[in-house]
């Protein structure tokens, strides 16, 4: 397979975001590199790890 890419100019003139969900990325154009992190802002106390409780069973 060949893939031959011609970049040109991009012209946006207008962009209109009514919302965004807690883990997106809007991009308009080339990137050369995207580092994407993330971060709790929850306390350590309210987060439980522990023994998960079963499912009940269907029937």
């Amino acid at each position: 397979m060949e893939l031959h890419v011609t970049n040109e100019n991009l012209c946006v003139g207008h962009i209109q975001l009514n919302s965004v969900s807690s883990s997106s990325l809007f991009l308009v154009g080339d990137a050369n590199t995207i580092q994407l992190s993330s971060a709790f802002d929850t306390p350590p106390e309210s987060l439980i790890i522990g023994p998960f409780v079963p499912l009940a069973p269907k029937g």
